[in-house]
């Protein structure tokens, strides 16, 4: 059995109302990684670990998504890009912080796992090592999109807090006003029976320049060991708090896949954190829990795609 499994961010208050028109395009993203990483996962031509890598490349590439290009801006309008990924069997893991001109961010948070150590490196030096690895890099403002400088503009000038106006599509949003969707994230579990899980975010729009969320953290936002992966999205620092990731592989040694799932979820809620998350075991179950209303969400299992974004998966 192999699994793949991707997540777009969780938000949103209320009830869900239906895709937006900016949501097919995040949609026809999942589907194609699912669809065509899934087959070479089933073929043995990937390991889990390329697979998270790709799969989160394919999403900080598309600019509706919160990573890569079209990642929110900060307080000074730019972006500042974090990264993790780990691999199960060994836990080796690699993590970047406030990367501004790799293209992808998860990559080279892949070749510090591959290299061994630092396992983290921050800011200009991150992209330094990028580039000395082969990770393309770019212009600063090739990062920015119209929708997230129009984002930047409305924080800007109405003194909203940070992260305010990052659900809004400037297209046709879903009237939300919680932080939290946009960040992206994989797990996998491949024919050798290992696993691995990668996390890439732009932040949150209006962000102060230093902060650091939940994503590059190992433990709170990435995690995976010889038994499960898995891939957080919601506000940062509630998921740190309570050491997320890791805590769902805890409780899964004592409970079921979901019911360690929804444990971590309801002791971040009271800390301010709703969100979601994607997990897979290494034998083969996989959840996608979230208490927002909505979460970007796909699985590839065994040939067959599914993704969803309100509570039901979408009928293809």
């Amino acid at each position: 059995m192999v699994v793949l499994a991707v997540h777009g961010g969780a938000g949103g208050d209320g009830p869900w109302r239906g895709m937006t028109d900016a949501d097919p395009q995040r949609v026809a993203c999942m589907e194609s990684l699912l669809d065509e990483l899934g087959q070479r996962l089933t073929n043995g031509e990937l390991d889990a670990l390329e697979a998270v890598t790709l799969a989160v490349e394919a999403m900080e590439n598309e600019p509706l998504f919160n990573a890569g290009l079209g990642s929110v801006l900060d307080e000074n309008g730019q972006a500042g890009m974090d990264a993790s990924i780990m691999r199960g069997e060994d836990q080796a893991a690699g993590s970047v912080i406030g990367l501004t001109t790799t293209r992808h961010p998860v990559r080279a948070a892949q070749h510090l796992l591959l290299k061994g150590w630092p396992i983290m490196l921050a800011g200009p030096p991150g992209d330094e090592f990028a580039n000395e690895h082969g990770v393309e890099q770019m212009e600063r403002t090739w990062f920015e999109t119209k929708l997230r400088r129009a984002q930047w503009k409305k924080w800007k000038s109405q003194r909203l807090r940070p992260g305010a106006t990052d659900e809004e599509d400037a297209l046709l949003d879903h009237d939300g006003d919680e932080e939290g969707w946009g960040t992206v994230g994989a797990v996998a579990l491949d024919v050798h029976g290992h696993v691995a899980a990668a996390t890439s975010t732009g932040g949150m729009t209006g962000k102060p320049v230093g902060r650091v969320g939940d994503t590059p953290i190992i433990g709170a936002g990435t995690w995976a060991d010889q038994t499960i992966a898995v891939s957080c999205t919601g506000v940062g620092e509630a998921f740190i708090r309570t050491a997320a990731a890791h805590s769902v592989a805890v409780h899964h040694r004592v409970v079921g896949l979901e019911e360690a799932a929804d444990k971590v979820l309801n002791e971040v809620e009271p800390l301010g954190g709703r969100g979601g998350l994607i997990a897979v075991n290494t034998e083969g179950k996989v959840v996608m829990p979230f208490q927002t209303m909505l979460m970007y969400r796909g699985v590839y299992i065994d040939g067959t795609c599914r993704v969803g974004i309100g509570p039901d998966f979408i009928q293809s």
